[in-house]
């Protein structure tokens, strides 16, 4: 199990434990305490076995669009059981959450020590690249591999989105971020490229009040801005109409762009459209066309809480290969 450590001092009980029990990689005594000592005050996921920490990943930012794994550790008698791997993807998917384009992290240079090598290894299968090696950071002796990730990849932006349903930052969402988002659903697919969806952008303090007013019971009551998604029920193709596709395909699209540009949200479509039929108020509101119908809202703002996704089962239970059940 991975859980997110939040207080300060069972952060230094975890990494002093995992540490100290590592000796190989992190023998010297300065360094070593300088890890725990700052560990406290940092992103910090432990690995359990039951309620033993076995193993733990703390990351730091170094820049405006980077972050670092700053030390990571488990126990020796753990190693290659996926703990590592799972540690990695937590922290990774805080990364994409919170923004970040870049995920680094230094090493010594493969070929230096047998150790060593094997970490150089698993970090280029986690998709580290080499970057680059620097000689001054720990002195020749020890030349420092700094490896790099590109977090701004689709398939990392989709690992990472979940429904969020927290708070949200009261800052503004820049309008060029909106425009962003939008955009990227009208790029979505439409059947017979009938684009039936369209999107109303609500910025303004006073329409989104009204607008939050109308949602009961209340939701998303703190985001800075939403998105009020629009279809026109047309058919494509003979009596065939693909609005609920068309408008599907575009809410995805723009779930994934508000959360590669450090946003969050959710996909609120019964809660609208049920028996008492919010969607028909927000409509009014917002002075819909009568040939159209609004079936979504998507509040988006930084959020002001962890952002954690529900478990998933395994690939294996979900995906077979030629025919159903075979793997």
């Amino acid at each position: 199990m991975i859980r997110f450590i939040e207080d300060p001092e069972d952060r230094r009980k975890i990494a002093r434990q995992i540490l100290e029990a590592l000796t190989e990689w992190f023998e010297v005594t300065e360094s070593r305490e300088q890890y725990i000592r700052e560990s406290a005050d940092r992103p910090f996921w432990a690995a359990f076995d039951g309620e033993k920490p076995i193993g733990f990943i703390c990351v730091k930012q170094t820049g405006n669009a980077t972050v670092e794994l700053a030390v990571m550790g488990v126990l020796k008698e753990y190693h290659r059981g996926g703990y590592g791997r799972k540690l990695f993807e937590a922290a990774k998917e805080y990364a994409v959450v919170h923004g970040y384009e870049f995920f680094q992290v230094k090493t010594v240079r493969m070929g230096m020590y047998e150790d060593y090598d094997r970490t150089n290894e698993f970090y280029i299968s986690l998709g580290f690249k080499e970057l680059e090696v620097i000689d001054e950071v720990w002195g020749a002796e020890n030349p420092c591999q700094i490896y790099v990730m590109n977090l701004k990849t689709v398939l990392n932006t989709i690992a990472s989105r979940h429904s969020y349903r927290g708070g949200y930052i009261a800052e503004p969402v820049p309008r060029k971020d909106l425009e962003a988002i939008a955009a990227a659903g009208i790029n979505a697919p439409s059947g017979c490229n009938k684009q039936t969806t369209e999107l109303i952008i609500v910025d303004d303090i006073e329409v989104l009040n009204d607008l939050k007013a109308l949602i009961d019971p209340p939701v998303a009551q703190t985001a800075p801005a939403m998105i009020v998604v629009l279809t026109k029920r047309i058919n494509a193709y003979r009596d065939k109409c693909y609005a609920t596709q068309d408008y599907s395909a575009a809410i995805e699209n723009m779930l994934l762009a508000a959360v590669e540009l450090g946003y969050q949200s959710c996909w609120y479509e019964g809660h609208i459209t049920d028996d008492d039929r919010i969607c028909d108020k927000i409509a009014s509101l917002m002075g819909v066309p009568d040939d159209m119908d609004v079936v979504c809202i998507l509040p988006v703002g930084k959020a002001a809480d962890e952002v954690h996704g529900p478990s998933k089962k395994p690939f294996s239970e979900r995906v077979s290969f030629n025919r159903w059940g075979s793997k």
